[in-house]
């Protein structure tokens, strides 16, 4: 798949950010992530009921609506400033890239999307780029559309790039701002959440980046199915709840790559998944609605592999590693945080990772879940999307998403080349995942 990029301008908010919100100080929490840009791509079928003209009205009305909604996501329209932890909000703009795909249908990468994995980065454009969020907007000659979008890590969790991508496709697709249907997001978090005294953490050398010689991202697919059979042998009468989806998916993965760290050390080890969750509805008193920002904290199971003897070298039972999962979810969603103690919480729940990371006797990983996220209902005026995805991530880590039926979960695995081949010959992961994705 060739994709080439026609055109490459600035989108400015529709109106100009007032003086007094120029300067966004970031919170403690905002300040330590990682210059990174993760990306999502969404793919929309062609509407063969719309003519050349109203294609092209459809195309200039994303340019349009994004300018507006732009006025209430202001800092996305601005420039982050390193050397003093805060966002200059001067209006410079959205990079913003027009793009044909050459010699390739949407529907081809449809049905070959594990053999196009490596491809899809060419859709998201900006990877790499200074501007807050980078857009690219790929157009395919049968048709078809796929909108990659790329936002900064020190001003959005998922959350927040989840509430900008609705509140755009809306506008898009009713031509026009509506007050009642578009949110008023909020974005100056240390004005509402104490950081007076807090001592920020020294900052962490950035994990290397797997490059493509060294790192693999793979997607593997559970349906509904495969699901619900889990979720039925991983329960037990013991445990508070039953498990949901994301937790059994969880805990199969977690327990595959005890298998591979097995074979590599010739021990089992003491690991910890640590699973991405947004503290928002824990807070007390609760935030504004639509609070943007990174307010994610870590539930972290952790599993204390046996020192000696047979249990030293055998896989703990997927029950075991479910149990653990359910605590740690359960506590981290049911545990109410004060305003004064959201940042301490959140600081010292990624220290703790760190840390285990460093000790390097420990292995960690790493867990975000897009389930339950509206992705597959955003709408911009071509209908819903037939297929959201990630790209290759540069950091070991897996990401869940829906997939276009709701039920199963699409796992985007990012590890070692060298540890991918193993863990996808684990016989739970072959038993339980779509063939077409391995």
């Amino acid at each position: 798949m060739e994709v080439q990029i026609t055109r490459t301008k600035l989108i400015k908010p529709s109106a100009p950010t007032p003086p007094h919100l120029r300067i966004l100080k970031l919170s403690p929490v905002d300040q330590i992530q990682y210059s990174i840009k993760p990306a999502a791509l969404l793919y929309y079928s062609a509407d063969c009921s719309a003519g050349a003209a109203e294609v092209e009205r459809r195309i200039n009305r994303l340019e349009t609506s994004l300018s507006e909604t732009l006025t209430r996501f202001y800092p996305l329209a601005g420039r982050y400033i390193e050397d003093g932890n805060w966002i200059d909000c001067n209006d410079e703009g959205v990079e913003y890239f027009v793009a044909k795909a050459k010699s390739c249908r949407l529907g081809e990468v449809l049905s070959r999307r594990d053999e196009m994995m490596d491809q899809l980065s060419h859709l998201a454009g900006g990877g790499f780029t200074s501007p807050v969020l980078s857009i690219q907007i790929n157009m395919f000659d049968c048709g078809g559309l796929v909108i990659g979008i790329r936002v900064s890590h020190h001003l959005f969790d998922g959350f927040s790039a989840a509430c900008f991508i609705t509140s755009w496709a809306t506008a898009s697709r009713n031509g026009g701002i509506d007050d009642h249907k578009v949110i008023s997001p909020t974005f100056d978090l240390t004005s509402f959440l104490p950081a007076n005294g807090l001592r920020l953490p020294k900052m962490k050398p950035r994990p290397p980046l797997m490059g493509t010689d060294n790192g693999v991202t793979k997607r593997i697919v559970f349906d509904g199915a495969k699901i619900s059979a889990l979720r039925a042998i991983s329960h037990d009468p013991s445990f508070p709840r039953k498990p949901s989806r994301v937790e059994v998916v969880t805990a199969l993965i977690w327990r595959a790559h005890m298998g591979v760290s097995l074979a590599k050390h010739g021990r089992l080890r003491t690991s910890l998944a640590a699973h991405s969750m947004d503290v928002r509805t824990r807070i007390v008193p609760p935030l504004p609605p639509s609070s943007c920002g990174n307010l994610v904290s870590r539930a972290t199971a952790r599993f204390v592999a046996a020192e000696s003897g047979a249990g030293n070298m055998e896989v703990p039972e997927l029950k075991d590693l479910v149990g653990l999962l359910i605590g740690s979810m359960t506590k981290c969603k049911e545990t109410a945080v004060t305003r004064e103690d959201v940042f301490p919480t959140l600081l010292r729940t990624r220290n703790e990772l760190h840390d285990a990371v460093e000790k390097g006797e420990v292995d960690v990983f790493m867990f975000t879940s897009w389930c339950n996220f509206p992705t597959y209902k955003i709408d911009f005026g071509w209908g819903k999307p037939v297929w959201v995805s990630r790209i290759h991530s540069g950091y070991e880590a897996a990401t869940f998403l829906d997939t276009e039926g709701g039920d199963g979960i699409e796992a985007w695995l990012s590890f070692n080349k060298q540890d991918m081949p193993l863990f996808l010959q684990d016989k739970d992961i072959l038993a339980f995942t779509s063939q077409e994705a391995l």
